[in-house]
């Protein structure tokens, strides 16, 4: 059996999967100052001791990562950056705590001026008495060779309290990008370590020996243990589960819209020919541009129980939130009221939403259901909106999905896939505004859970091989290893690939779902004095993410 849990702004969404059938489901509200609770909340309501035992795999999609970078309840971190030659990058949010020290390693991965190890100690003898014991440490090329990185980490060890490597966090270059997400990853390190602590605790407690994992932004699970030290990839779980959802209820197999209509936010993905979106070069959180691997998202401040106001003629619908439905005990007016007194559903109390939308109703010089049909229009119009904007902003970029880039490709959705609680009182007028036709597939309102629990692993690794100096690297498993001078693409492809396997393996995947592929394989031959004197060969492997079944026909349906 499966446990999947979705934490989202306003519930907790967990389901018990017998296979790829929904055993049972369970909601809870959220406890934003207490996640864990909430989780633990969930899990109660469908696991006894007898399915405890039961259990083979429980997947978690968290908001901890993201609400502690948008909250700004992050850990100070110092930087040591090693730019080398040229002009440091422009940092301003990190200026305050970043030294940058000389050193270099070129883009071939060869050291060309060494550190000063006395620079180095008197940057960190600066920030322990700043108060800093977290410490971020990047090289504008460690992915080519690590040693730079690794030498200053083993002079600060001892005087910090954790370090994060730039080298580790990805295989790509892009040196503000990577410094941005080192500094993330070590700025919610602690937080999230004791987060996966409770989380363990708990299982062992409660008699539960199965894999517990995490999903990532790009739509894999990461085994729970192995994610402590890459929590920057929890970041933007949530709008990944939704994806993860939408492929595994309704088997996507063309260019479609996807909405996942919460109680704070509504988060909206694209398809192309059934495949999501990714992100080109890495996710962006709060203004970071980083080297997450993410699922190309994007989530608008308006939910089911955003805030309905009515001011200068006008109707303003969230991005605030103040709690539930006014129908359900909650201060302010909201969609969700609008929906309730149009009988679009069927929870709550109608007369408390009529209360909660009379005032507005008098401003707006109509009768309540007058205002609470334009309430509803005026949310599903600003939503549609926010999407024809996202479809003509990727329409004007290169398309990059799970499985390829696709050249030229102009997104065309036809189908508008909806889930989320408000999803079957909101997909008709969402499809009339954006011609679609809709689509809410069963279980529409755990399809986050869902996506979570059938999430499969994923990973990425970039190997780069030097038949000059005869060095193979691989920076994110912090792996070297000498080479032949014969050595082929062919044969760092299959090095990469064998490579990969046992990283996934790792991170808790099972060899039935390492859907493995070569992003990119490319040689250069190396030339001096007139002469071939080696070749540069580059190759990124991944495992595609996906999910591990669709459920049963019976359930697969709109």
């Amino acid at each position: 059996m499966i446990l999947g849990i979705d934490v989202g702004g306003t519930h907790t969404d967990a389901v018990l999967m017998d296979g790829l059938t929904v055993v049972k489901k369970a909601k809870v509200r959220t406890d934003e100052e207490n996640l864990l609770a909430s989780l633990l909340a969930a899990t109660n309501e469908l696991v006894d001791s007898r399915v405890s035992v039961q259990l083979h795999r429980v997947v978690l999609s968290t908001t901890l990562s993201t609400n502690a970078i948008v909250q700004n309840k992050i850990d100070r971190v110092g930087l040591l950056l090693i730019s080398g030659p040229g002009l440091p990058p422009q940092l301003p949010v990190f200026e305050q705590d970043s030294c940058f020290l000389t050193g270099y390693t070129n883009h071939r991965g060869r050291e060309s001026a060494c550190l000063d190890d006395g620079q180095a100690a008197n940057a960190i003898r600066q920030f322990r008495a700043m108060g800093i014991n977290h410490l971020g440490i990047v090289g504008k090329f460690s992915p080519r060779n690590p040693h730079q990185e690794m030498a200053l980490g083993r002079l600060a060890a001892d005087q910090m309290h954790h370090i994060s490597f730039g080298h580790r966090l990805s295989g790509h270059l892009n040196f503000p990008r990577r410094i941005a997400t080192t500094y993330l990853n070590e700025a919610v390190w602690n937080r999230y370590r004791r987060f996966a602590t409770e989380v363990l605790n708990f299982a062992a407690a409660r008699g539960i020996g199965a894999p517990i994992c995490i999903l990532k932004a790009d739509g894999g699970t990461i085994d729970i243990r192995h994610s402590v030290e890459f929590p920057a990839q929890t970041i933007l779980s949530g709008p990944a589960a939704s994806v993860m959802g939408i492929l595994a209820l309704a088997g996507c197999q063309s260019d479609a819209i996807a909405l996942d209509i919460g109680g704070t936010t509504t988060d909206i993905v694209l398809f192309a020919d059934g495949a999501p979106l990714m992100e080109p070069f890495g996710a962006t959180i709060e203004g970071h541009k980083t080297l997450i691997r993410g699922l190309r998202t994007r989530s608008i401040g308006i939910g089911g129980d955003s805030v309905v106001d009515y001011r200068e003629g006008e109707l303003q619908i969230g991005p605030r939130r103040e709690g539930i439905a006014a129908a359900l005990g909650g201060p302010f007016p909201t969609p969700t009221d609008a929906m309730i007194l149009l009988g679009m559903t069927d929870i709550g109390c109608r007369d408390r939403a009529a209360a909660a939308l009379q005032p507005i109703a008098a401003a707006m010089g109509a009768g309540v259901n007058q205002a609470a049909t334009a309430i509803f229009r005026e949310t599903c119009r600003k939503i549609s909106v926010a999407v024809r904007a996202l479809i003509d902003e990727i329409n004007n970029q290169p398309v990059y999905t799970i499985h390829e880039l696709l050249e030229g490709r102009l997104i065309r959705p036809r189908t508008l896939y909806v889930v989320g609680g408000p999803a079957q009182a909101m997909a008709p007028e969402l499809s009339r505004l954006l011609a679609c036709e809709p689509c809410v597939p069963a279980h529409a309102e755990a399809a986050n859970a869902i996506g979570a629990a059938l999430a499969r692993t994923t990973a990425e690794l970039t190997l780069l091989a030097d038949t000059e100096q005869r060095l193979l690297t691989i920076a994110e498993e912090g792996f070297q290893c000498e080479i032949p001078s014969r050595f082929t693409r062919e044969d760092a492809i299959r090095t990469a690939l064998a490579k990969l396997r046992e990283k996934a393996s790792r991170m808790g995947a099972a060899e039935q779902d390492m859907d493995l592929e070569v992003l990119e394989a490319q040689e250069y031959n190396m030339v001096r004095e007139f002469r071939t004197t080696g070749k540069n060969i580059r190759v990124t492997v991944q495992i595609k993410p996906g999910v591990i079944g669709s459920l049963t026909p019976k359930e697969n349906r709109c």
